[in-house]
């Protein structure tokens, strides 16, 4: 049976040092689920969140990404750029209407 995935995501909120607690916070109560856990983060939180949820069991998504690969896209991220750090999932759209997407490993 397939892995039942719980993710949340936290806005535009946490500044990297908050992330940080967060996950440290979070770690333990999680250790033993079944479950996949997935915080999906700000793009600033990305690297900070990635290095700190190393050898958890949680996983690290992005809020959003541009459907580009690349190119003139201000203050975009496309989901190579995701993926070339680490980044396994992210939600695709807003409000209630969101789908959370998993990488092909």
């Amino acid at each position: 049976m397939r892995k039942k995935v719980i993710a949340g995501n936290w806005k535009m909120n946490m500044l990297p040092n908050e992330a940080i607690s967060m996950i440290t916070n979070l770690a333990p109560m999680v250790k033993d689920t079944e479950n996949e856990v997935v915080l999906c983060v700000p793009y600033i939180d990305l690297f900070y969140s990635l290095l700190t949820a190393q050898g958890t069991n949680i996983k690290i998504g992005a809020q959003n990404m541009h459907f580009e690969e690349k190119g003139a896209y201000t203050g975009e991220v496309s989901g190579q750029m995701l993926k070339s750090i680490g980044v396994e999932y992210v939600i695709i759209g807003h409000s209630e209407r969101r789908l959370l997407f998993r990488r092909d490993r």
